[in-house]
């Protein structure tokens, strides 16, 4: 029984000196907390009126700074021709791309008279058709043109002895005006054949099919013996590539109307050849497309550049100019919550310090921007290191 309350009194004595200890713990972490507070206090309180003093000494002293000058690069404000291009992408048109056609009826080719890649003129006779059909209607035409001639000759001859015996009161009225009107219906039959051998005529010179322009003979899928309509989609086709009239065909966005039009200047990359070549647009479309909701424009290709269909095409389309504007690098122009403005190093008592000016912008070309209003000629505008700058500060081209 005493062992049991030795133990319970050490617990106790335990207990308490454990509290006595946690208290002085927390009573100096409390202190460590008051004191820090306090310096920082004291601190921000130094830090003010260290600021206070270096802002009175500014006012004062111009020559007295406490920032370190900033390394930058600036340039003089110049005035150049500024110009603006729609960017677009365009292709050689198919323009220039004929297919043979014949100007009839699809026959059997019987010959070809041209070679892939040989160059023919306009009007050149490329191919003939088998015409032998033809020539046996226009040949069965002309037998029954003849057999209606013999006809008329003989009713001529029968009208004028009938004219003749009536005028020595011989036969009747009726008899004379049945002579007549079998000449007559016999003449309007031999107009009719005559127009029918005309047409039957035609029908047989078709078999010879001419090319419609002047070109190269770019490719000839058609064969002796085949029958041959000229269209690439169901058959064999011959097509011609005329390279003296190739254009660059582009769609431009209709809200580019009132912009673009014909004789605007224009560049034309032609990227996959490492080309490129000035001109202007000779042509714009009058409607809008229903589905591309722009409308055509076409830039003629100079006939030294030689390019194929369907080539891709950079084009450049200028549709904004401006003589002696002021341009500037567009990624100096920054904004605030007053607009845009830019950062210009102006000299003063010997230094050069930052200058923060408020400008408006006209169009965008690349990477640069028009500057309509807030620089003149000759305003050193930073460059480079500018996105540090504050206004009013000093300014180096050395390194310091």
């Amino acid at each position: 029984m005493k062992n049991i309350n030795k133990a319970i009194i050490f617990s106790f004595v335990c207990a308490f000196l454990l509290s006595c200890g946690n208290s002085s713990k927390k009573d100096e972490l409390s202190s460590m907390k008051s004191k820090l507070e306090k310096l920082r206090s004291e601190r921000t309180s130094i830090d003010n009126q260290i600021t206070s003093l270096e802002e009175k000494l500014s006012e004062i002293d111009t020559g007295f700074s406490t920032q370190k000058p900033k390394l930058v690069t600036f340039a003089a404000v110049q005035r150049v021709d500024f110009k603006h291009y729609v960017t677009l992408q365009g292709n050689i048109d198919q323009k220039n791309v004929s297919y043979i056609t014949p100007s009839g009826q699809p026959g059997q080719i019987k010959a070809i008279y041209i070679k892939q890649g040989e160059k023919i003129k306009k009007g050149q006779l490329v191919l003939r058709l088998d015409n032998s059909v033809a020539i046996q209607n226009v040949n069965a035409i002309k037998q029954q043109l003849n057999t209606v001639k013999a006809q008329l000759d003989l009713a001529k001859s029968v009208y004028a002895r009938q004219k003749n015996l009536w005028s020595n009161n011989i036969g009747t009225e009726v008899q004379l005006l049945q002579a007549r009107t079998n000449v007559e219906s016999l003449e309007g039959q031999m107009k009719t054949i005559e127009a029918n051998v005309n047409a039957a005529q035609v029908m047989a010179n078709q078999s010879a099919v001419y090319s419609d322009v002047s070109g190269t003979v770019d490719e000839i899928t058609a064969h002796v013996g085949e029958t041959f309509n000229g269209n690439p989609l169901t058959g064999g086709f011959i097509r011609i590539v005329n390279t003296g009239d190739t254009r660059v065909s582009v769609i431009v966005p209709e809200n580019y109307t009132d912009k673009i039009a014909k004789g605007n200047k224009v560049i034309v990359n032609l990227t996959d050849m490492n080309k490129s070549f000035e001109g202007v647009i000779s042509f714009i479309s009058e409607t809008i497309g229903a589905t591309t909701r722009g409308f055509t424009a076409e830039i003629k290709v100079p006939s030294h550049i030689a390019v194929s269909p369907n080539q891709t095409a950079v084009v450049k389309i200028l549709d904004y100019s401006a003589p002696n504007a002021i341009s500037v690098p567009l990624n100096t122009v920054q904004n605030d919550e007053n607009g845009k403005y830019v950062l210009v190093a102006v000299k003063s008592n010997g230094k050069w310090i930052a200058k923060k000016k408020p400008v408006t912008i006209g169009q965008f070309n690349d990477d640069s921007v028009e500057v309509k209003q807030g620089l003149e000629p000759g305003d050193m505008i930073i460059t480079s290191g500018f996105q540090e700058v504050f206004d009013g500060q000093t300014l180096t081209t050395q390194v310091q």
